[in-house]
C-alpha cells in the first residue's frame, strides 16, 4: 500500500514525496542497512509513480548517502555511518522513525562536546552586540515560560547566540543544521522540567553572566551542568 503521507490530491505521488517515503523507510529500518531494495519493477508498483520519479528520488537519496546503485546488482541501502545525518531531510526522518529517547541521547552527546567549549570561547570572544542578543533571548526566556513553543524558540535563540559569539564560524553553523533536532528535544527537557522550570531559568541566567564576566571556565562548567540536567528532564518527560 502506497504510504498516505505521500500521496498528492490527486492520487499520485511526487517526487519529493517519494524522497520521503523511501527515506523514511530506510531511516525506520523497513530498508535495512546493506541490503538491496525491492526490485524496481516491485517499486514502481508499491508507490505507483514513473520510472524517471523513481530513479530521481534514488538520485537524491544517493546523494544524502543512504543509497548505493551497482549495475547489474541493484540499488541497496548504505551503513549508518555513510549517512548525511545533518542534511535537514535525514534529520527529519529520523525524528519521525526513531525514538525519542536514543534520539535524545545522541544528539546530547554531540552537544556535550561543542557547547560547554562554545561557552567557553563566547566568554572570551564575544562582543557587547553578542552578549545583548543572549540576554535578549533569556529574558525571552523569562517572559514566555508558561508558552511553551515561546519559551522554545527563545531557548534556541539563547544557546544559537552564545555559538554565534564564539566567532567561529563552524561552531555558529552547528545549530542551524540541526534546528528541528534542537527544538524537539527542547520540548521536552521543559516539559520535564516542569515542577523546577525556574531553577533551569535561573541556570540558563547563571551561563550568560558567566559570559558576561569573560570567565571561560565558570562558563564551561555550567554549560556542561546545564545540558546535564536538560537531558535528565527528558528522560523525565519520557517516563
Amino acid at each position: 500500500m502506497v504510504d498516505a503521507m505521500a500521496m498528492r490530491a490527486d492520487g499520485k505521488v511526487s517526487t519529493s514525496n517519494l524522497v520521503n517515503a523511501i527515506g523514511r523507510n530506510i531511516i525506520s529500518g523497513i530498508y535495512p542497512e546493506g541490503e538491496l531494495l525491492p526490485n524496481e519493477a516491485a517499486m514502481l508498483a508499491k508507490y505507483e509513480v514513473s520510472r524517471t520519479a523513481l530513479r530521481e528520488a534514488y538520485s537524491k537519496l544517493t546523494a544524502k548517502g543512504l543509497l548505493s546503485a551497482r549495475p547489474r546488482v541493484g540499488t541497496s541501502v548504505r551503513s549508518r555511518d555513510n549517512w548525511n545525518i545533518l542534511d535537514p531531510d535525514v534529520l527529519d526522518w529520523h525524528l519521525q522513525s526513531v525514538p525519542a529517547s536514543e534520539f535524545a541521547r545522541d544528539l546530547y552527546s554531540l552537544r556535550r562536546m561543542i557547547e560547554p567549549s562554545a561557552a567557553g570561547l563566547s566568554a572570551e570572544f564575544h562582543t557587547e552586540d553578542d552578549i545583548q542578543k543572549i540576554m535578549s533571548a533569556l529574558a525571552q526566556m523569562r517572559s514566555h515560560s508558561a508558552e511553551e513553543s515561546l519559551l522554545v524558540e527563545a531557548d534556541f535563540q539563547f544557546h544559537l547566540a552564545i555559538l554565534a559569539a564564539t566567532k567561529n564560524p563552524f561552531i555558529n553553523a552547528f545549530s542551524a543544521l540541526i534546528r528541528a533536532a534542537m527544538i524537539s528535544t527542547f520540548q521536552l527537557s521543559w516539559r520535564g522540567a516542569e515542577v523546577h522550570k525556574q531553577q533551569r531559568l535561573d541556570q540558563h541566567a547563571a551561563v550568560a553572566e558567566a559570559i558576561r564576566a569573560r570567565d571561560s571556565q565558570r562558563a564551561k562548567l555550567l554549560m556542561e551542568a546545564l545540558l546535564e540536567e536538560s537531558y535528565q528532564d527528558i528522560n523525565e518527560a519520557l517516563g
